[in-house]
């Protein structure tokens, strides 16, 4: 049987409560944003003034009340593009830490000797200083063996953050 274009697609009532399952957890996640976060999102006024309102809430079967209340909102607007930028705030210091812990590895295999590190490095950024490179190596690997205190593989580490931003700039 052919469904009128004007006609809803039925759905099932199991489906709608999964439906409203999904819009009530992207409320609760939105409410675990701190309120600078928050402000990245392009929110309908209602549903902002309802998130802020959930924040002053204390009583548990009040604050499963404005959950449900947030999920009813979320239906109304358009909860794809609030999820999307939900997303994007939640991730966003995703790359800063693949950068950090990218310099880090160099870092360590520089002071345990890999000789293949160093290309690496080279090749992704060609304007670093080879030679003060080598004496931060030099000397991290003897305070490591000496067990002293880390300051010559900090130094290294902060060398190769700035030629690593100064690259990305």
């Amino acid at each position: 049987m052919k469904q009128d274009p004007g006609e809803e697609e039925w759905v099932s009532k199991s489906q709608r409560k999964r439906e409203c399952d999904a819009l009530q957890k992207i409320g609760e996640r939105l409410l675990k944003l701190k309120p600078d976060d928050l402000s990245l999102i392009d929110l309908p006024t209602e549903l902002a003034a309802a998130l802020e309102e959930t924040r002053h809430i204390h009583s548990n079967s009040a604050l499963k009340r404005q959950r449900q209340y947030l999920g009813k909102l979320m239906r109304t607007c358009d909860h794809e593009k609030i999820e999307q930028q939900l997303i994007s705030v939640e991730h966003r210091n995703d790359t800063n830490t693949a950068q950090f812990r990218k310099i880090e590895k160099w870092r360590d295999r520089l002071i345990d000797n890999d000789k293949d590190v160093l290309g690496e490095i080279i090749e992704e950024h060609p304007d670093l200083d080879r030679q003060h490179i080598h004496n931060l190596v030099r000397t991290a690997a003897k305070e490591a063996s000496a067990n002293k205190p880390p300051t010559a593989s900090r130094k290294l580490f902060k060398y190769l953050r700035e030629i690593a931003s100064a690259t990305v700039e």
